[in-house]
Parts: structure tokens; sequence; C-alpha cells
């Protein structure tokens, strides 16, 4: 699983990456501050399953605080976009060759409207952020409608093989595989597209424009992290983007803040748990300006929406835009490791993931001679055909 984190310049979207990941990027006030694609490491957190077992984990990757379980997402940071980036502008072309390798889509926006369409800083209010969701919708959009229109002929005409669209729907996903798009995916599209009775898949250009911005929400889920939430007309803008696009999931956020608590508990100054809804001082060496500081943040940020957002925005793309679950590996019997580590593992699956499925991404052999597998919690065991619910402990019976 990969989230890219998108947006236009300036936006705080590198900020924003450095506060999920702690990687060491440039972060500038100017355009094409992110010029190569930066990757890391951000973390879901959800409830460890370890207290209600009655133990403490000890995980292989990622950690665990207070027994909340933080699991490794892969994050992409990438170029800031401009318009007309569908036809090469700016760093377009690398833009979206970078986006397709994503799954669901961060768009980081700036709340406080200071940056204009290009990445300029001008004061807050001077630009609608409305304007910015709007245009990264078109660039994509485009985008995918200039890849369809290349093959739209062929696609329509095996389409009127079959009357049906499957053959359609088969076309589509091998032209668009680079992307994600698969049949199932590009089907349902198409479901939702049938604008003629007499001839469903001869379409218009207006047509094949919407089946494109159809396919692209169905294949790159997209929320919202409305940035900047600290800042003068931040608030307006907010209520102004829910309004404009009831659709998405919008979450108000402030880069800057996660990144300055998460500093300050590296350097041993605070007590803060990423997604905390505050946090505690444990030093008394702060300096009156990071008094300062931290108390802006807990009046601007953390009491005025119960966190910094950035947690919620990772957590929703994940779980919410993905619909991903959290399943870990365990035994009735033995919740530990060879090496003696409790519960270690905890894998991020996909949606209606079955018992053989978590047996086949365990080892090969689990999945080949699988016997059954058992609900640790409720100690009863579950056949191959299972679906896996979020937070499951699984433990996985199989032949030799």
């Amino acid at each position: 699983m990969l989230l890219g984190l998108v947006g236009k310049p300036s936006c705080g979207k590198s900020t924003f990456f450095k506060a999920l990941t702690l990687a060491d990027v440039a972060i500038a006030s100017y355009p094409f501050t992110t010029i190569k694609p930066n990757r890391g490491a951000g973390h879901v957190r959800i409830p460890c399953v370890d207290a209600e077992l009655g133990v403490q984990c000890n995980p292989r990757e990622g950690f665990c605080v207070g027994h909340n379980r933080f699991v490794p997402v892969e994050v992409l940071d990438v170029a800031g976009l401009v318009p007309g980036a569908h036809e090469g502008k700016g760093l377009g072309n690398q833009f979206l060759d970078d986006l397709r390798q994503a799954d669901a889509l961060i768009h980081v926006v700036d709340a406080s409207g200071s940056a204009n369409e290009k990445g300029e800083i001008d004061k807050p209010g001077s630009h609608d952020p409305v304007n910015d969701v709007r245009f990264l919708e078109e660039e994509i959009d485009l985008w995918y409608y200039g890849l369809l229109k290349k093959q739209w002929e062929k696609s329509a005409k095996a389409a009127a093989v079959d009357g049906k669209g499957k053959n359609m729907a088969a076309a589509i996903a091998k032209q668009l595989s680079g992307l994600g798009v698969t049949e199932a995916a590009a089907g349902s599209a198409i479901e939702s597209v049938r604008f003629s009775e007499e001839n469903p898949f001869k379409w218009t250009d207006d047509e094949l424009r919407e089946f494109a911005t159809v396919l692209r929400r169905k294949t790159k889920p997209l929320l919202i992290a409305a940035n900047k939430c600290d800042l003068p007309m931040a608030a307006e803008n907010i209520d102004k983007l829910k309004k404009a696009f009831p659709h998405y999931k919008i979450i108000p956020c402030s880069a800057d803040a996660e990144l300055t608590l998460k500093m300050a508990a590296k350097a041993g100054l605070i007590q803060y748990t990423q997604g905390d809804s505050g946090f505690a001082a444990t030093s008394e060496s702060l300096s009156q300006q990071q008094q300062n500081a931290l108390n802006f943040i807990k009046a601007s940020v953390l009491d005025k929406y119960g966190s910094t957002g950035v947690q919620p925005a990772i957590n929703s793309a994940v779980f919410d835009l993905l619909g991903y679950v959290a399943i870990f590996p365990g035994g009735v019997n033995r919740l530990s490791d060879s090496h003696g580590r409790i519960l270690p593992d905890c894998f991020l699956m996909p949606p209606r993931t079955t018992a053989l499925d978590f047996a086949f991404k365990l080892h090969t052999d689990f999945g080949k001679n699988f016997i059954r597998a058992v609900d640790v919690k409720k100690k009863l065991p579950v056949g191959k055909d299972h679906v896996l619910q979020h937070r499951n402990v699984i433990e996985i019976v199989s032949g030799k």
C-alpha cells in the first residue's frame, strides 16, 4: 500500500510529510521545493490488542505506546502540482508518473488561503482553497481522460462485441493497469456512465470526460487535509470546503504543530504521542519562546480540533478510503514468536480478506496446507472463507 501526498507548491505538503515520517526533507515557501519524490514510513494508529489479552506487545516493525499500536505505511510526497500538469507544465509529467503508484491520495490544501495557484505566498484569505481542490481534480481527471482517449475506439469496439461492457472493462483495465485500474473498477465505472439506451457504449466526448472522473474516484480515492488550520481565515475556509465537497472527507490539520510537538517530544521537552489530544511538559528547561509556541498549539489546534489532524488523515486514508483492516497473527496458547517477542506483527490487509488470504500472507505453505484458522480472542475456529475483521487476532493451523 502506498499513500500519495499531493497538492500545489507551498501548501505545507513537505512539512506534512516530515511530520508523518520525521524524514529529513527540504521545506521552504517557494514552488518546487520537492523536485524528486520523497518516500518514507508514516504510521497508522490503532488500539493494540495486547491490553485485551493481558500482555505487552513487542513490535518488530512500528511501535506501541500506551497500548496504541503504530503500524508502518509507505508515504510518497510528490512534486507540487500546478495548472496544466496533464500537458506537462511545471513538473507535471513527473508528478503524474509518481502519482500513478499511489493507492489513495491525501490532498494537502492551504486552508488559510495564503498561497496562490503557483505557490506564491501572500496574506491569509488572498486565495480560495476551494479552487485548489477543483484544479487538482481537473488535472488528474484530464490525465485519465487523455490516457483513455488514446485507445477509446478500440475499447468501444470491444464493448460492442458482447453488448454488456465486459470486454470494454477488460480492455480499459489492461490499458490503465499502471494506474491500478482493475477490471472490476472499470466495470463499475462503466455501469455508472451509460447515457444512451440505444447505443450505451458510443459515448460523446463529454461522457468520456465524466467516465474519466468516475474511474479516477474509484481508483485514486482522495481525502482533503485542510492544512494551516491555526492561521487566520482557516476556519471559514474549512467550512467552505465542506460545503463545496460533501463527497470528500475534510480533516482540519496543522502539519507545523505536529512537527513541533514531535520534535519537542524527541528532545525530551514534552510527553506526546502522535494523534493525542494533548501533551505534558517533562522539562523545566523550556524557554519562554518554547512555552509560548506550545501554548499556541494547545489553544489554536489541540483544544479546537482535538488533535493536529495529521494522524487522523493517514488513519482515514487507510481505514476509510481503502477499507483496510489490521490483523494480528497469534496463537491461543502462544502469543510470542521464536525470539520471545509478544504479538510482534500486525498486518494491514485489504477489505474482505479471508482467513485463507491471511494464511497465504503469512507463508505460502500455510495457505497451500490450510486446515483452519482460530479467532484467538473468541477461541473459536473459523473456515478458510471467513472474512476477517479489524483487530482480529488469528492463528493459522496448517498441515505439513
